[in-house]
């Protein structure tokens, strides 16, 4: 199931790939956007993502009924559609100079697309793999269309159900796509770890035999880092340079220490998932003479019987193991023998 983007390899023998979504976080500044592209570089993210689309090729400008954000819990709320994706989109023009300057630092560049305009303009400036959004998951022409670009494929999955997933799943599939990632999402922003249900990571793996990762819309690295426990190989995660610069997607996004700190910790746990094994690591046989042992504790001579006043279980480990105590009870030795002294068979 492993795969590779540009020069990355993904899956569950490599690091976990990360992925650092600016989102509108650019505040409609193609120079602070550029400053995002520097500080998720310095983080040790190994992505950018950007989305490309138009307020025209997501919604009309109407800002009535549906069209209107009004549930009072949305971030949004009061704002039409047409004006949340005017304020958050990132201008075409802005795209290409926005991935050069993420290849010139070293780490990888792509978009999400929501229209075939937007997968041909991303065609030109030859991204290496193409993202999918929740809400777009269930487009089953999008999908195709992506799809058959040959490019790596990432989808979240916030929303769909199992028979949703797999009818997107075989489309991608059928329309040329090889390589497929797969990532736990929950459609809520910010998210609450109660919602996020990283338990369902290895069911997506083993149901659709392709790599899984997580898009956390939480607060915090505790939730993606312990997605790694559950075979996560990509984390995505929103990115600003301050929260307090506001922007709409700013209130669950990271700051660049917390991002840095985040790639820290994720690869922490991936090490530490190791194999199943027992008995002492290599690194742990210089920590086996710490364990308790049968010691002398008294001067004694030769024809001195052991005793629980001379014979005591103590640190270090070098004598007969404790589960020996009873049996060399009573004995006597053959030889004289110093306080400190490890019990071994040749005393009797």
């Amino acid at each position: 199931m492993a795969l590779k983007i540009g020069n990355i390899n993904i899956g569950l023998n490599e690091k976990p790939f990360v992925i650092a979504e600016m989102s509108g976080n650019h505040n409609q500044s193609l120079e602070r956007a550029l400053e995002i592209v520097e500080a998720v570089a310095r983080s040790g993210a190994h992505a950018l993502k950007i989305q490309t689309y138009t307020p025209d090729t997501m919604t009309l400008d109407l800002d009535e009924r549906e069209f209107h954000i009004g549930d009072q819990s949305s971030l949004w709320q009061g704002k039409s559609l047409y004006k949340l994706y005017a304020e958050a989109y990132t201008p075409w023009e802005w795209h290409k100079e926005i991935f050069d300057k993420a290849k010139r630092l070293g780490i990888l560049a792509f978009s999400t697309p929501f229209d075939d305009t937007s997968v041909e303009f991303l065609e030109q400036l030859d991204v290496p793999c193409y993202k999918i959004a929740s809400f777009e998951n269930t487009d089953l022409p999008l999908i195709k269309r992506v799809a058959a670009t040959g490019k790596p494929l990432i989808i979240s999955t916030g929303m769909a159900t199992i028979a949703e997933l797999d009818e997107t799943v075989r489309t991608a599939r059928s329309a040329g796509c090889k390589d497929l990632i797969l990532l736990k999402c929950t459609s809520t922003y910010p998210a609450t770890p109660e919602n996020t249900n990283i338990l369902t990571i290895p069911h997506l793996r083993n149901m659709f035999n392709c790599e899984v990762g997580l898009s956390d819309h939480t607060m915090g690295v505790g939730v993606s880092v312990a997605s790694i426990a559950m075979g996560a190989s990509v984390i995505e995660k929103h990115f600003t340079l301050n929260r307090k610069d506001g922007g709409v997607d700013s209130a669950f996004s990271m700051e660049p220490l917390e991002m840095a700190q985040l790639v820290i910790e994720i690869e922490r746990a991936w090490k530490s998932l190791g194999k199943v094994t027992y008995g002492p690591t290599e690194a742990e046989n210089k920590s086996l003479m710490y364990r308790r042992s049968l010691y002398i504790v008294k001067d004694l001579k030769a024809g001195d019987i052991l005793n629980q006043e001379n014979t005591k279980a103590i640190r270090p480990g070098l004598g007969l193991p404790t589960k020996y105590i009873n049996l060399i009870m009573g004995r006597k030795i053959n030889q004289d023998i110093k306080i400190g002294t490890p019990v071994s068979w040749n005393l009797f």
